[in-house]
């Protein structure tokens, strides 16, 4: 038995797993399917995907259909940074065009910590190991 994270985009699918795979260390594309010819208003975009993030496969799909929801930061992934300036490096890229709910600092659970949600929605929460 497999739990895989998924995260569906409304026609961004690929520019998201593009831009984490870039963002984060030793991350991956593994595999895409696009839409074909046969469905013309969908043509290109990403039919299906998985991409690799640390340890932790995802999934992703570009929605055919815009719906009235979207990601919310009451469900976030938590990255454990190796040291303060990876965590500074990611915050600084993943913030960019996004929403900051905690900047980085010190919390009493955390030696660094930040959570901010990227420009596609969706919810990261960085940390540096408690001392």
């Amino acid at each position: 038995m497999t739990l895989r994270p998924f995260l569906m985009f409304t026609g961004q699918a690929e520019e998201a797993m593009n831009f984490y795979v870039e963002a984060f260390p030793d991350a991956e594309i593994l595999t895409m399917d696009r839409y074909g010819a046969e469905e013309p208003d969908r043509e290109g975009t990403v039919k299906t995907a998985s991409f690799r993030i640390a340890d932790q496969t995802l999934l992703c799909i570009d929605s055919p259909d815009v719906h009235a929801f979207g990601f919310t930061p009451s469900v976030s992934f938590f990255f454990d940074c190796p040291d303060e300036a990876s965590l500074d490096a990611l915050f600084d890229l993943l913030s960019n065009q996004g929403q900051v709910m905690m900047p980085p600092g010190e919390y009493p659970f955390a030696k660094k910590y930040a959570w901010l949600s990227d420009r596609f929605g969706v919810s990261w929460q960085l940390s540096v190991s408690a001392r």
